[in-house]
């Protein structure tokens, strides 16, 4: 009789513990962040925060997602994620319309352009002017070229004398060794670090040290407009939680590095261990940079870029002032 009333009690120990973290799994809230390429180091904090708990003692159940073939702005302007990947260039078409998307941007994962010009050691190629007469795989975006071409008027030569060809390439190094283009568009903390360590001889030039106002963020966490509206505290949850990701990285880069290829659920970091954590060592110094906290947008930095598309006549609408805010960051 005793063993069975022991047995009994026992069961129901049992069964209100796992009543209570039924009750407790029901409380977290269910959140969709959907990237805007394969996993890579832009991502590392989030996938910390994840591993470390972050987001569950926020009482949040995040899921990352890959975005689908229309990106992932799109998904979440729709709702079906309240938060993505994206950047201030490639945002501005979806605020540059006469019902711009429901997205803002709500933190910087990095406090600078970190893109640039790759090319062949000894090419030439060490400034815009370099370009000319040569041969550049271009993804004939028109912020892109635009760029590269009042780089080039800046230094005097002729964007015209560029042969631009389509970019298809997958391992830029590989492709400047097989001299399938001279020159290619790369974001350094993952492709410069790469012909790093490929072995092949580059050279580099970025344009956020050429002007200014070219200095944009890239990339960027957004928000769904009507999500923010909604749940302001459920975002800034959420922001505080990736923010504690984004600080462990920077002080613990390489426990972080294989915290990303441990939660990467597509398997493109499988092999690749020896570049991200290479990339890790340089990107983390990236993610705070001279900021006052991470996540945290300059106004005058990003209207800067909005003005100069506008200028540039790459936007119908001057879209100073719009597009960001710092209102769901933790408090400095």
């Amino acid at each position: 009789m005793k063993k069975a009333i022991a047995l009994m009690m026992g069961l129901m120990m049992i069964f209100a513990g796992c009543t209570g973290a039924c009750a407790e799994e029901k409380k977290l809230t269910k959140i969709v962040f959907c990237l805007d390429w394969t996993p890579n180091t832009n991502h590392t904090g989030v996938y910390a925060a994840q591993a470390l708990g972050y987001y569950r003692e926020a009482g949040l159940d995040v899921t990352v997602v890959q975005p689908p073939e229309d990106g992932a702005l799109l998904m979440c302007a729709a709702g079906q994620a309240q938060f993505a990947v994206d950047a201030q260039d490639t945002m501005a078409p979806a605020l540059d319309r006469d019902d711009p998307l429901g997205v803002t941007a709500v933190a910087a994962i990095l406090q600078h352009n970190t893109s640039g010009i790759l090319s062949r050691a000894g090419d030439g190629i060490t400034s815009a002017k370099g370009l000319e007469g040569r041969v550049y795989a271009t993804w004939e975006i028109p912020t892109e070229l635009e760029m590269i071409r009042y780089c080039m008027e800046k230094e005097g030569a002729d964007f015209s004398k560029v042969k631009l060809i389509p970019n298809n390439i997958t391992d830029e190094p590989a492709a400047l060794a097989a001299h399938q283009t001279d020159a290619v568009w790369v974001f350094y903390g993952w492709s410069g670090i790469a012909a790093k360590l490929s072995g092949v001889a580059c050279d580099y030039w970025d344009f956020a040290s050429l002007e200014r106002e070219l200095d944009y963020y890239t990339p960027v966490i957004l928000a769904n407009n009507e999500f923010l509206q909604n749940d302001p505290e459920t975002a800034k949850a959420f922001l505080a939680a990736t923010a504690r990701g984004y600080a462990y990285a920077v002080e613990h880069p390489q426990e972080a590095a294989d915290m990303l290829i441990a939660g990467d659920t597509t398997g493109s970091l499988k092999d690749a261990r020896e570049l991200v954590l290479a990339s890790q060592e340089w990107i983390s110094t990236q993610y705070l940079a001279d900021a006052s906290g991470w996540g945290r947008f300059d106004a005058e930095r990003w209207n800067g870029f909005y003005s100069w598309l506008h200028r540039n006549g790459l936007t119908g609408r001057d879209l100073t002032g719009s597009g960001f805010t710092n209102d769901y960051l933790p408090e400095e």
